[in-house]
Protein backbone atom coordinates (compact mmCIF):
# COMPACT_ATOMS: atom_id res chain seq x y z
CA UNK A 1 0.00 0.00 0.00
CA UNK A 2 2.72 2.56 0.73
CA UNK A 3 4.19 1.63 -2.43
CA UNK A 4 1.20 2.60 -4.37
CA UNK A 5 0.99 6.09 -2.43
CA UNK A 6 5.01 7.24 -2.80
CA UNK A 7 4.41 6.13 -6.85
CA UNK A 8 0.96 7.61 -7.41
CA UNK A 9 0.02 10.31 -4.50
CA UNK A 10 2.56 12.81 -3.06
CA UNK A 11 0.88 12.17 0.69
CA UNK A 12 -3.03 10.61 0.52
CA UNK A 13 -3.84 12.67 3.48
CA UNK A 14 -3.11 16.51 2.22
CA UNK A 15 -5.92 18.65 1.88
CA UNK A 16 -4.81 19.08 -1.53
CA UNK A 17 -3.62 15.86 -3.47
CA UNK A 18 -0.54 15.73 -5.69
CA UNK A 19 -0.29 12.72 -8.26
CA UNK A 20 2.85 11.47 -10.15
CA UNK A 21 2.76 13.12 -13.50
CA UNK A 22 5.11 10.04 -14.65
CA UNK A 23 2.67 7.56 -13.58
CA UNK A 24 0.03 9.50 -14.75
CA UNK A 25 1.51 9.16 -18.47
CA UNK A 26 2.24 5.61 -18.25
CA UNK A 27 -1.41 4.87 -17.57
CA UNK A 28 -2.52 7.19 -20.33
CA UNK A 29 -0.81 4.99 -22.61
CA UNK A 30 -2.41 1.84 -21.03
CA UNK A 31 -6.07 3.78 -21.67
CA UNK A 32 -5.24 4.67 -25.41
CA UNK A 33 -6.03 0.65 -26.47
CA UNK A 34 -10.03 2.00 -25.48
CA UNK A 35 -10.12 5.30 -28.25
CA UNK A 36 -7.86 2.55 -30.53
CA UNK A 37 -10.36 -0.11 -30.31
CA UNK A 38 -13.70 2.13 -30.67
CA UNK A 39 -11.86 4.00 -33.36
CA UNK A 40 -11.32 0.29 -35.13
CA UNK A 41 -15.40 -0.49 -34.37
CA UNK A 42 -16.40 2.85 -36.11
CA UNK A 43 -14.17 2.02 -39.14
CA UNK A 44 -15.57 -1.66 -39.69
CA UNK A 45 -18.87 -0.57 -39.50
CA UNK A 46 -18.55 2.25 -41.65
CA UNK A 47 -16.27 1.38 -44.79
CA UNK A 48 -16.42 -2.43 -44.29
CA UNK A 49 -19.78 -3.96 -43.79
CA UNK A 50 -21.00 -3.94 -47.35
CA UNK A 51 -24.25 -4.95 -49.02
CA UNK A 52 -24.53 -8.37 -50.07
CA UNK A 53 -26.93 -8.95 -53.01
CA UNK A 54 -28.09 -12.15 -53.91
CA UNK A 55 -28.54 -12.65 -57.70
CA UNK A 56 -31.28 -15.51 -57.68
CA UNK A 57 -33.82 -12.91 -56.17
CA UNK A 58 -33.32 -9.89 -59.15
CA UNK A 59 -36.64 -9.58 -60.63
CA UNK A 60 -36.82 -6.75 -63.26
CA UNK A 61 -39.77 -4.07 -62.37
CA UNK A 62 -40.36 -3.49 -65.94
CA UNK A 63 -39.90 0.10 -64.89
CA UNK A 64 -37.33 2.62 -64.91
CA UNK A 65 -36.33 5.49 -63.54
CA UNK A 66 -35.59 9.31 -64.85
CA UNK A 67 -32.14 8.59 -66.13
CA UNK A 68 -33.88 5.77 -68.52
CA UNK A 69 -32.22 3.32 -66.56
CA UNK A 70 -34.46 -0.22 -65.81
CA UNK A 71 -35.28 -0.89 -62.10
CA UNK A 72 -34.45 -4.46 -60.69
CA UNK A 73 -35.60 -5.72 -57.13
CA UNK A 74 -33.88 -8.28 -55.33
CA UNK A 75 -32.80 -9.43 -51.64
CA UNK A 76 -29.85 -7.89 -50.25
CA UNK A 77 -28.51 -8.15 -46.69
CA UNK A 78 -25.52 -6.17 -44.58
CA UNK A 79 -23.71 -7.72 -41.82
CA UNK A 80 -25.34 -6.97 -38.21
CA UNK A 81 -23.37 -5.97 -35.41
CA UNK A 82 -23.12 -6.73 -31.85
CA UNK A 83 -21.98 -3.93 -29.75
CA UNK A 84 -21.85 -6.41 -26.68
CA UNK A 85 -17.81 -6.27 -26.30
CA UNK A 86 -17.99 -2.34 -27.29
CA UNK A 87 -20.54 -1.94 -24.33
CA UNK A 88 -18.49 -4.12 -21.33
CA UNK A 89 -15.05 -1.68 -22.86
CA UNK A 90 -16.66 1.47 -22.48
CA UNK A 91 -17.80 0.44 -18.97
CA UNK A 92 -14.76 -0.52 -17.90
CA UNK A 93 -13.32 3.08 -18.90
CA UNK A 94 -16.03 4.17 -17.29
CA UNK A 95 -15.21 2.93 -14.15
CA UNK A 96 -11.64 3.39 -14.64
CA UNK A 97 -12.46 7.52 -15.19
CA UNK A 98 -14.61 7.76 -11.87
CA UNK A 99 -12.42 5.90 -9.61
CA UNK A 100 -9.74 8.09 -10.43
CA UNK A 101 -11.19 10.65 -8.90
CA UNK A 102 -10.11 10.25 -5.25
CA UNK A 103 -7.54 8.92 -3.40
CA UNK A 104 -10.00 6.27 -1.67
CA UNK A 105 -11.30 4.81 -4.90
CA UNK A 106 -7.79 5.39 -6.65
CA UNK A 107 -6.50 2.25 -5.11
CA UNK A 108 -9.53 -0.14 -7.27
CA UNK A 109 -7.88 0.60 -10.40
CA UNK A 110 -5.78 -1.91 -12.48
CA UNK A 111 -4.01 0.15 -14.26
CA UNK A 112 -3.49 3.05 -11.88
CA UNK A 113 -1.59 0.23 -9.70
CA UNK A 114 0.30 -0.93 -12.75
CA UNK A 115 1.24 2.50 -13.59
CA UNK A 116 2.49 3.32 -10.15
CA UNK A 117 4.39 -0.16 -10.42
CA UNK A 118 6.22 0.44 -13.42
CA UNK A 119 6.79 4.32 -11.87
CA UNK A 120 8.22 3.15 -8.69
CA UNK A 121 12.08 3.81 -10.07
CA UNK A 122 11.19 6.62 -12.01
CA UNK A 123 11.76 10.42 -10.76
CA UNK A 124 8.13 11.51 -9.99
CA UNK A 125 6.68 14.58 -11.01
CA UNK A 126 4.19 15.74 -8.66
CA UNK A 127 1.24 18.11 -10.68
CA UNK A 128 -2.11 18.79 -8.37
CA UNK A 129 -4.93 16.22 -9.39
CA UNK A 130 -8.00 18.86 -9.77
CA UNK A 131 -6.96 19.81 -13.19
CA UNK A 132 -6.47 15.95 -13.96
CA UNK A 133 -9.77 15.41 -12.39
CA UNK A 134 -11.26 17.80 -14.69
CA UNK A 135 -9.49 16.09 -17.77
CA UNK A 136 -11.03 12.97 -16.51
CA UNK A 137 -14.64 14.63 -15.97
CA UNK A 138 -14.41 15.46 -19.72
CA UNK A 139 -13.50 11.45 -20.87
CA UNK A 140 -15.98 10.37 -18.32
CA UNK A 141 -18.92 13.04 -20.71
CA UNK A 142 -16.89 10.76 -24.21
CA UNK A 143 -17.60 7.59 -22.84
CA UNK A 144 -21.05 8.12 -21.55
CA UNK A 145 -21.42 9.70 -25.49
CA UNK A 146 -20.13 6.52 -27.03
CA UNK A 147 -22.58 4.31 -24.93
CA UNK A 148 -25.20 6.14 -25.57
CA UNK A 149 -24.27 5.77 -29.65
CA UNK A 150 -23.85 1.79 -29.50
CA UNK A 151 -26.82 1.63 -27.02
CA UNK A 152 -29.34 4.12 -28.85
CA UNK A 153 -32.87 2.11 -27.96
CA UNK A 154 -31.68 1.15 -24.77
CA UNK A 155 -31.21 4.43 -23.68
CA UNK A 156 -34.10 5.93 -25.76
CA UNK A 157 -36.40 2.93 -24.11
CA UNK A 158 -34.81 4.22 -20.37
CA UNK A 159 -35.11 7.74 -20.94
CA UNK A 160 -39.07 7.31 -22.82
CA UNK A 161 -40.05 5.41 -19.58
CA UNK A 162 -38.86 7.63 -17.21
CA UNK A 163 -40.67 10.75 -18.75
CA UNK A 164 -43.26 8.64 -19.85
CA UNK A 165 -43.30 10.01 -23.42
CA UNK A 166 -42.07 9.81 -26.51
CA UNK A 167 -38.55 11.45 -26.61
CA UNK A 168 -36.70 9.30 -28.40
CA UNK A 169 -37.08 6.90 -31.43
CA UNK A 170 -36.41 3.24 -30.77
CA UNK A 171 -36.08 2.15 -34.30
CA UNK A 172 -33.05 3.63 -35.38
CA UNK A 173 -29.56 5.36 -34.40
CA UNK A 174 -30.40 9.79 -34.27
CA UNK A 175 -27.26 10.25 -33.16
CA UNK A 176 -25.40 11.48 -36.55
CA UNK A 177 -22.38 9.04 -36.85
CA UNK A 178 -20.46 11.94 -37.49
CA UNK A 179 -20.39 12.86 -33.65
CA UNK A 180 -19.00 9.74 -32.58
CA UNK A 181 -16.16 9.46 -35.48
CA UNK A 182 -14.73 12.64 -34.45
CA UNK A 183 -15.60 12.20 -30.58
CA UNK A 184 -13.49 8.63 -30.93
CA UNK A 185 -10.35 10.97 -32.91
CA UNK A 186 -10.47 13.74 -30.65
CA UNK A 187 -10.40 11.43 -27.00
CA UNK A 188 -7.59 9.56 -29.28
CA UNK A 189 -5.77 12.26 -29.50
CA UNK A 190 -6.25 13.62 -25.97
CA UNK A 191 -4.64 10.47 -24.81
CA UNK A 192 -1.80 10.47 -27.24
CA UNK A 193 -0.65 13.89 -26.23
CA UNK A 194 -0.96 12.94 -22.55
CA UNK A 195 1.03 9.71 -22.97
CA UNK A 196 3.71 10.82 -25.32
CA UNK A 197 4.46 14.48 -25.02
CA UNK A 198 2.79 15.11 -21.53
CA UNK A 199 0.49 17.75 -22.86
CA UNK A 200 -2.88 17.59 -20.81
CA UNK A 201 -5.71 19.07 -23.01
CA UNK A 202 -8.29 18.79 -20.78
CA UNK A 203 -5.80 20.56 -17.86
CA UNK A 204 -5.02 23.39 -20.10
CA UNK A 205 -8.77 23.99 -20.58
CA UNK A 206 -9.06 23.75 -16.74
CA UNK A 207 -6.16 26.56 -16.44
CA UNK A 208 -8.27 28.54 -18.91
CA UNK A 209 -11.34 28.37 -16.98
CA UNK A 210 -9.96 29.62 -13.90
CA UNK A 211 -7.56 32.24 -15.35
CA UNK A 212 -11.34 33.24 -16.63
CA UNK A 213 -12.83 32.93 -13.30
CA UNK A 214 -15.08 30.57 -13.99
CA UNK A 215 -13.63 27.96 -11.88
CA UNK A 216 -11.98 28.47 -8.17
CA UNK A 217 -8.89 26.97 -7.27
CA UNK A 218 -6.16 27.96 -4.77
CA UNK A 219 -2.66 28.95 -6.23
CA UNK A 220 -0.47 25.26 -6.14
CA UNK A 221 2.56 27.47 -6.75
CA UNK A 222 2.27 29.12 -3.30
CA UNK A 223 1.52 25.88 -1.44
CA UNK A 224 4.63 24.58 -2.86
CA UNK A 225 6.46 27.27 -1.11
CA UNK A 226 8.87 26.44 1.81
CA UNK A 227 7.85 29.36 3.86
CA UNK A 228 10.04 27.99 6.97
CA UNK A 229 12.69 27.65 4.68
CA UNK A 230 12.33 31.40 3.60
CA UNK A 231 11.80 32.89 7.32
CA UNK A 232 15.30 30.82 8.68
CA UNK A 233 17.12 32.32 5.45
CA UNK A 234 16.01 35.79 6.34
CA UNK A 235 17.14 35.38 9.89
CA UNK A 236 20.24 34.67 8.90
CA UNK A 237 20.28 37.91 6.59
Amino acid sequence: MSQFNNAWFRDPNEDILYINETAVRIRAGMMILIPLFMAYTLFDVLYTSEWIVDASTIEDTYETNDASQIIYSGEMVQRAYDFTAQTIVLFYALFELLVSMTAKTSRFSPTIQLATYLARNKTPEWKPIAPKRFAWGLGISLVTFCLIFFNPDTFANWLNTLFSAAILPTTYNYIPQEIPITLAWICLGMIWFEAVIGFCLGCKIHSLLVWAGWIEEPCYACNNIDWEAIQAKNATE
